[in-house]
């Protein structure tokens, strides 16, 4: 495996194997970054993985500087599941002058977590696409956990013609139902017994809308309750259509269940899809 830090000595290694799928970390990699690997791995004859911790996707009072950065024991975890390449550029060598052209996802930007972390996205976008420029994949792979990045980064590449394919894996859980993420650490023990709550919650929904319940604000403000009442601070609990997140008509068939609640320090994010019947 190689590692590689500097964008000349990514291009002329990547030079012999064009056919590279790709996958964006910002590293502290937990089982749910594997599986993407391991997504990627049977598309390409080079997988590679990036390693950055993205300044630009960060607000100023979240937690950009105690964002574990963990670099050895990512590699070692990539390397033993065959990864070809891992390019962990440092700041200076990604934003070597400051980032003044930058990528605007539009209305979606502004809605739902780019409303309670405004310029999130834009930071996201910026990022992936000099990324893309930078390793030239083929296709990169994403974890449905962050929704509405993956309909950003879709729809990025759609508008600006890009020929990256983006390929998009299922949320990888724990046993009793919590989404892995890397900010699952910051919970305490308590904190980590209560967290499968929120997707109990978001199923619990999902069976009510599966009943023929359309009332979605009320079981949206039920769920809400619900998760406040053991100590959630939930930003939004919100039933959306797949294709847009605008809200639904009644029309609609193709949801998704969005959630984001803090849990003490740490906030988590969760989803969950379903299809109505005609």
């Amino acid at each position: 495996m190689e590692v590689i830090h500097t964008v000349a000595e990514l291009r002329k290694y990547l030079q012999g194997v064009p056919n590279n799928v790709f996958v964006p970390t910002m590293g502290n990699l937990h089982d749910g970054h594997l599986r993407l690997v391991e997504e990627a791995a049977p598309r390409g004859a080079c997988t590679v993985v990036s390693i950055f911790v993205n300044r630009l996707q960060f607000g100023p009072h979240e937690d950009f500087d105690r964002y574990p950065r963990t670099l050895r024991d990512d590699c070692d975890k990539l390397e033993s599941i065959g990864v070809d390449v891992v390019f962990a550029p440092d700041e200076a060598e990604l934003y070597p002058q400051p980032q003044q052209y930058v990528v605007n996802p539009g209305p979606i930007e502004d809605i739902l977590e780019g409303a309670v972390r405004p310029g999130h996205f834009r930071g996201v976008a910026t990022v992936v696409l000099k990324l893309f420029n930078m390793v030239q994949p083929k296709a990169a792979v994403f974890g449905k956990k962050d929704y509405q990045q993956c309909l950003v980064l879709k729809n990025m590449v759609q508008q600006l013609a890009s020929p990256v394919e983006i390929i998009l894996a299922e949320t990888v859980r724990a046993d009793d139902g919590l989404a892995l993420s890397s900010r699952n650490q910051y919970l305490s023990a308590t904190e980590r017994a209560e967290a499968p709550r929120l997707y109990r919650v978001l199923c619990e929904l999902k069976d009510a809308l599966h009943r023929g319940t359309h009332s979605y604000a009320t079981l949206e403000a039920e769920a809400m309750t619900e998760l406040a009442r053991h100590g959630w601070k939930p930003d939004y609990i919100t039933v959306r259509r797949q294709s847009d997140l605008l809200p639904p008509s009644e029309e609609d068939r193709s949801l998704v269940i969005l959630a984001a609640a803090r849990l003490g320090a740490p906030r988590l994010l969760d989803n969950v899809e379903l299809q109505l019947n005609s």
